[in-house]
């Protein structure tokens, strides 16, 4: 691992001005503030305001007085603002990248990357969303003279909560569709990453977007996320299986939707015609892309026994030549952890495994010389089910290696798990590579590839299966699931029941004569 002294300069688009102004946007009446740091240095950036549950409730008033007039605009104009975001969000990617890095210590490259996925959502629903929220006639009980209207209505206030790992993809990118579909927005950001999102609301008002319709709260999550969920009509959230489970259940007592992308264990299985060189090179992205600290990102990788000693030497190899480090260029391949309290939990991860048998590979440490919550790459050989790691999410540079003997016996153990969000298939035979990813039991299968293919595809839904979530974000449903339906039906005469003077008896003769005729010449 390549390691270079510690000599920072913070972006210099990050002024302490801008900070300052971002954060007060954030309503905290009680005075108590949060000291959100730069993660590379663990120096203090801004005092982050800490909103109470009487700031929340009047984020809510104001966020529905100026969904009233936004639902009422016009759908061509409500586009309008995001075809001017769009070039706005593009032409500010550095400074937002400057942001993402200040605030959560990922790489440049991961930086730059998450900036992209706003814009590409942005992309995607100006394409679909005339068509999707457009009124759609059909058919009603009694042809010609019935009709029924699928008639789309914004649910209100989205609640929106979003996780530290990617706070501006997922703060912005899940708001767009709710926005588009005529809905405010109040958004809850980590405390540790507002920052980029705090930015990415200023660049949508700059494009047309009406003040006051995407509001901003901050708060541990347990002191906020009870009455956000309480105001909302609707609540999106992306974080750990245990909140999600507290969400969704508080969301079903208040009888609103809600849409939940959750923690995954996530599988990659390597074929035995599978290319050595990409494999690994995707495996090195799989386990240390961002840190580790990717919902869909690779914590288990099953090798046949017969290719498994030359792709372990290989990627040990890689993983220890990694150019690990803090900067705000383009130079290291993978950055620090979120925190020194994550770095904790990763590192009790690994500990845990090593007491209990397993071996470490490479790693395995953290790395104060770095940064604070710097941790090395990390491979593990002999993990088993009985260690901490080998069954709960570990969120961090740390994968573990597995060996296996029949394509049967991949599937299974890839699918030996309570989460079903992502995995990862390698080989060269796409035919066999579709038939084990008909096999395994995730929302998402990427063949050939980590996550990016499915991830990117916004015109597919993408969610979790088993405890990896529920609904999901992209595709129609991940702008329709913030709208309500409205069956506006016409009845133009009235035949509903007997003619007058007709008795009943005819009336049932006609009446089931009628549905054979219907079903006869497809009326419908």
């Amino acid at each position: 691992m390549t390691v270079t002294p510690l000599a920072l300069t913070r972006p210099a688009s990050a002024t302490d001005a801008l900070l300052r102004r971002l954060v007060a946007r954030v309503p905290g009446s009680s005075g108590a503030t949060w000291q959100l740091t730069e993660v590379y240095t663990g120096d203090t950036l801004v005092e982050l305001p800490q909103s109470t549950p009487a700031d929340i409730e009047q984020a809510f008033t104001v966020a529905r007085a100026a969904q009233r007039e936004w639902a009422a605009t016009p759908l061509k104009e409500r586009l309008a603002v995001f075809k001017r975001a769009h070039t706005i969000f593009v032409d500010h990617a550095r400074t937002v990248a400057d942001l993402i890095q200040v605030e959560s210590g990922k790489n440049r490259q991961m930086a730059i990357e998450e900036t992209c996925d706003p814009v590409m959502v942005m992309s995607h629903y100006l394409k679909r969303a005339t068509r999707l929220l457009a009124p759609t006639k059909r058919g009603g009980p009694v042809p010609f003279l019935t009709s029924s209207t699928e008639i789309r209505q914004p649910k209100g206030v989205v609640g929106i909560i979003a996780p530290w790992n990617f706070p501006f993809a997922t703060g912005i990118s899940d708001a767009v569709p709710a926005l588009m579909a005529g809905n405010a927005v109040v958004l809850k950001p980590d405390n540790k990453t507002a920052l980029s999102p705090l930015y990415g609301i200023q660049l949508l008002e700059e494009a047309g977007l009406p003040s006051g319709l995407f509001q901003v709260v901050c708060g541990e999550g347990p002191d906020v996320g009870p009455t956000l969920i309480d105001q909302a009509d609707y609540v999106m959230f992306t974080g750990s299986t245990a909140t999600g489970r507290v969400i969704g259940e508080r969301a079903g007592r208040n009888l609103i939707g809600c849409c939940l992308e959750l923690g995954g264990k996530n599988p990659m299985i390597v074929l035995e015609d599978a290319n050595l060189a990409e494999t690994v090179q995707g495996a090195i992205f799989g386990a240390f892309g961002n840190t580790g600290q990717i919902c869909m990102h690779i914590e288990r990788i099953y090798l046949p026994a017969s290719r498994y000693d030359e792709f372990k030497t290989a990627f040990v190899a890689r993983a220890e030549a990694l150019d690990v480090r803090a900067a705000y260029d383009f130079g290291p391949e993978m950055g620090s952890l979120v925190s020194v309290d994550h770095l904790r939990r990763v590192q009790s991860h690994v500990d845990d495994a090593v007491a209990k048998g397993a071996t470490v590979l490479c790693g395995g440490k953290a790395r104060p010389d770095l940064g604070p919550a710097f941790f090395e790459p990390t491979i593990l050989e002999g993990v088993t089910k009985d260690m901490v790691c080998g069954v709960t999410e570990t969120f961090g540079p740390v994968v573990a290696l597995h060996k296996y003997d029949t394509v049967d016996e991949a599937v299974a153990l890839a699918n030996d798990t309570d989460y079903g969000l992502n995995a990862s298939i390698w080989g060269s035979d796409l035919g066999a590579a579709r038939a084990v990813a008909a096999r395994l039991e995730s929302g998402n299968v990427n063949i050939n590839d980590i996550l990016a293919t499915a991830y990117a595809a916004k015109g597919t839904p993408s969610g979790g299966v088993k405890t990896s979530g529920v609904g999901a974000r992209h595709g129609d449903q991940g702008l329709l699931k913030y709208t309500d339906v409205q069956n506006l039906a016409v009845l133009k005469k009235q035949v509903m029941g007997p003619r007058p003077g007709q008795d009943h008896e005819k009336y049932v003769r006609s009446m089931l004569s009628g549905l054979k005729m219907m079903r006869k010449f497809r009326i419908r």
